[in-house]
C-alpha cells in the first residue's frame, strides 16, 4: 500500500462466508445448523463425508425431514420397520429445540457421539464427533487394567491428550456458534426491518425463506409461509397475475414488473432473479404511493406541454376574435338590411362562444394547483345533490349513494365538486328527457376512493370510449366543446388518481379513482411535530394544541419515524421538508408508507424548488410562515375552524 492509503476494516459478507465456510471444514467434528423451519442453514465437509450424503442435502434451504429420511433409508439406524414412523418421530424431536448430548453406535460399527444446542434466534447447532477410538481405549483399559498396567498409563496419557484437543476444537466450536448466531440474528433484523418483501421459492415454488414481510406489502396474505406454494398464499386473482412472469423467470430471465394485486386495489412491483439452484428469489414492494405521484408528475408535465404549445396560438386566436367582434360591432351600425342583422347577431354569438373556449382552453393549461384539505365527503355530496337537481329534467332522477367511512379525507372539494358536476350533466344529457343517474361513493381497502357516476342512456359509443378524454373530441356536435371530460380526467390525474369509462348493461359508466388520504378526525390527538428549528418549533406547537391536539416532538426523519413506529396514537404529522440529518421530509414520508397516517408538510424553499415540487406530489404542503387559520384548513373540517 502507498503512504496516505487506508486499510480496508472490513471484509465484504462474500468474503466472511467464504472465510467462515473454509474454518469450519478445517473442524474435525461434524457440524450442522439448522433454522427455525427445520431448514438447513449451513454444515461443513465433514457432515456431508460422515452420513455421505448427496448434494442437494447439503444446500442451504434442504429439509432436515430430507435428511432424515434419507439417513434411516441408507441403514444408518439399522433395520426400521416403519421408515415414515421413525422419520416423524425424529423430526417432532428436532421441534422441541432442548438441549441434549448422546452417544450411539451406527450401522457400520463406528461410535459417534450427538450434542445439540438451540439458537437464541430459533433453530439449533449439532456437532457430531467420532469417539470410536476413545471407546476401544475405554474397554481396553477396563478389560486389560491389571495385566497392562504399562499400556494403561499410555492410553491414558493418549486419552488425556485427545480430550485436550477435543476440549480445544470444543472451544472453537463454541466461538464458531457464537459468530454465527450474532450474523443470523444481524442479518435477520435487517431482513425483517426492511420495508420489502424479501423471499426465495424452489423450482416446484414452494417458499423455502422469507422475511415475513409480505402481509405488508400485499394485503390479506400471511406472514409464516415457509413450506407453502406461492399460489396459495398470494391467492388464485393474484397468482394469475404473476403465475406467467414466473415461468420467464424459471427460464433463466431475471425481471421486473408490476401488479395491482386483487384485494385493496394496491400497486406491487415485483423484482425475480434466478440462482443456480433452480429457484428463485423474490423482492416485492408497494409502489402505489409512487406510482400514484408519477402520474400526478406525468398530468403536470403533459400540461407544461400543452400551455407552451396553446398559449401562442390562443394570444393570436384571441386577437382576431377581438377584431372579428369589432367589426361585427361596426357592422350592427350600419344600414343594412334584415337578413344582415341576423348574420350579424350569429357571428357575435360564435365570437363569444370562442372566447369562452379560450377560458377553458387556459384553464387547462395554466397550473392549477390541488388545494387538500380535511373534507366531509357526505356533505360535499349532498351540496352536490343541491346543486346539480335544478339542472336536471322532471323526469330525470339523481341518486346518490354514500358508502364512505364516516371519516374526513384530504380532498380539493371544489376541484372534486366541480369535476362530479360535469359528469352529471353530461349523463343529463345522455338520458335526454327521461332517465336515472346514480352517484355512488365507497373507499376500496383504503387505498382509494371510488366514485361512480352512470346513467341510463346510450352509452358511449366505441370511438367515444377510446377518445372521450382527449381535448376537444365531442359527440354534441357543436352544441359541445369537447373539453368537459379532459378537464375532469385532467384533475384526477393531478391527484394520482385514474378515470376508466366503460358501458353497462343499463347505459354509461365513469369511475373515478382518487387515493385515499384519511384526516385528522378533528377532535383533537397526539400530533406528532417534526422541525430542527429551535426558534420555530414552539410556534408551530402552539398552533397544534390550539387546535386541539397533544404535541410531541422530533428534529428529525430517524427520530420522528421511530416516534411513529412506537406510537400507534398520533393522529397527524406535521414536517417541515428539510430536517436535521441526511433524511427530508419526504424520506419521512416514505418511512411511514403504509401506515395511513395523515401527513401535513411545510417548507419555506420557494415553488419551483425540485424538493417543494416533488412534495407537493406527496402531500399537502404549506409555504411558511402561515398562520393557524392556514393549518386548520388543512387539518379540521369547516365546522370545527374557528
Amino acid at each position: 500500500m502507498t503512504q496516505g492509503e487506508i486499510m480496508p476494516t472490513h471484509l465484504s459478507e462474500q468474503t466472511n462466508k467464504w472465510m467462515m465456510t473454509a474454518g469450519l471444514n478445517l473442524i474435525a467434528q461434524a457440524l450442522s445448523i439448522y433454522d427455525s423451519d427445520l431448514r438447513l442453514a449451513i454444515c461443513n465437509q465433514p457432515f456431508r463425508t460422515m452420513f455421505n450424503l448427496p448434494d442437494h442435502l447439503v444446500t442451504p434451504g434442504a429439509r432436515f425431514e430430507d435428511t432424515i429420511r434419507h439417513q434411516v433409508v441408507s441403514g444408518e439406524y439399522g433395520p426400521v420397520d416403519d421408515i415414515e414412523e421413525a422419520v416423524r418421530r425424529r423430526v417432532e424431536q428436532a421441534r422441541a429445540f432442548t438441549p441434549h448430548y448422546m452417544e450411539r453406535t451406527r450401522a457400520n460399527g463406528r461410535t459417534i457421539s450427538v450434542e445439540g444446542s438451540p439458537l437464541p434466534q430459533g433453530g439449533w447447532i449439532t456437532v457430531y464427533t467420532d469417539i470410536t477410538r476413545t471407546k476401544q481405549i475405554e474397554t481396553l483399559l477396563r478389560t486389560r487394567s491389571e495385566a497392562l498396567s504399562g499400556q494403561l498409563l499410555a492410553h491414558a496419557e493418549e486419552l488425556s491428550a485427545t480430550n485436550r484437543e477435543l476440549a480445544a476444537t470444543n472451544t472453537a466450536l463454541e466461538e464458531t456458534k457464537r459468530q454465527l448466531t450474532e450474523i443470523e440474528a444481524r442479518t435477520r433484523t435487517t431482513m425483517e426491518m426492511m420495508p420489502a418483501h424479501i423471499a426465495h421459492v424452489d423450482p416446484e415454488g414452494f417458499y423455502t425463506y422469507s422475511n415475513r414481510r409480505l402481509s405488508s406489502v400485499i394485503p390479506g396474505c400471511p406472514s409464516d409461509i415457509i413450506g407453502q406454494h406461492i399460489a396459495a398464499v398470494v391467492g388464485p386473482a393474484n397468482y394469475q397475475r404473476i403465475g406467467p412472469k414466473l415461468d420467464i423467470a424459471y427460464g433463466g430471465e431475471n425481471l421486473t414488473f408490476e401488479f395491482t394485486e386483487n384485494r385493496d386495489s394496491r400497486r406491487i412491483r415485483v423484482a425475480l432473479t434466478a440462482d443456480t439452484t433452480g429457484g428463485l428469489f423474490i423482492l416485492s414492494m408497494d409502489v402505489t404511493e409512487e406510482t400514484q405521484a408519477r402520474a400526478a408528475l406525468q398530468q403536470t408535465r403533459r400540461r407544461a406541454i400543452a400551455a407552451q404549445v396553446t398559449s401562442g396560438l390562443a394570444h393570436d386566436f384571441s386577437n382576431l376574435l377581438t377584431i372579428i367582434l369589432g367589426m361585427q360591432e361596426k357592422l350592427a351600425r350600419m344600414d343594412l338590411p334584415d337578413q344582415a342583422a341576423e348574420l350579424i347577431a350569429a357571428t357575435r354569438t360564435a365570437a363569444n362562444r370562442g372566447g369562452q373556449l379560450l377560458n377553458r382552453i387556459a384553464d387547462m393549461t395554466v397550473s392549477r394547483t390541488l388545494r387538500p384539505q380535511a373534507t366531509d365527503l357526505g356533505a360535499l355530496l349532498q351540496e352536490l345533490r343541491v346543486l346539480a337537481t335544478p339542472s336536471l329534467p322532471g323526469p330525470v332522477s339523481l341518486t346518490i349513494l354514500d358508502h364512505s367511512p364516516d371519516a374526513l379525507m384530504m380532498l380539493d372539494p371544489g376541484m372534486l365538486q366541480d369535476a362530479l358536476l360535469n359528469l352529471i350533466l353530461n349523463a343529463r344529457d345522455a338520458c335526454g328527457n327521461t332517465g336515472r343517474i346514480t352517484l355512488s361513493a365507497h373507499v376500496v381497502g383504503r387505498t382509494w376512493l371510488e366514485i361512480k357516476i352512470s346513467d341510463t342512456g346510450p352509452g358511449f359509443a366505441p370511438e367515444a370510449l377510446e377518445k372521450a378524454v382527449e381535448p376537444f373530441f365531442t359527440t354534441k356536435g357543436g352544441e359541445g366543446s369537447g373539453l368537459g371530460l379532459p378537464m375532469v380526467y385532467d384533475m384526477v390525474k393531478l391527484a394520482g388518481g385514474d378515470l376508466t369509462l366503460n358501458n353497462t348493461d343499463d347505459g354509461a359508466e365513469v369511475t373515478m379513482r382518487l387515493p385515499y388520504h384519511a384526516a385528522p378526525s378533528g377532535t383533537g390527538g397526539l400530533a406528532l411535530l417534526v422541525e430542527d428549528g429551535e426558534d420555530l418549533r414552539p410556534l408551530f406547537r402552539d398552533m397544534l394544541m390550539g387546535l386541539g391536539f397533544s404535541v410531541i416532538e422530533a428534529t428529525s426523519a430517524d427520530e420522528a419515524a421511530a416516534l411513529a413506529a412506537d406510537l400507534p396514537d398520533i393522529v397527524l404529522m406535521l414536517s417541515d421538508i428539510q430536517l436535521q440529518g441526511s433524511g427530508t421530509g419526504i424520506d419521512l414520508l416514505d418511512r411511514v408508507q403504509g401506515t395511513g397516517l395523515p401527513t401535513v408538510l411545510m417548507t419555506s424553499l420557494p415553488p419551483d424548488d425540485p424538493l417543494h415540487e416533488a412534495a407537493r406530489l406527496r402531500a399537502p404542503v404549506l409555504r411558511k410562515p402561515f398562520d393557524a387559520d392556514q393549518l386548520a384548513a388543512l387539518v379540521l373540517p369547516k365546522a370545527d375552524r374557528k
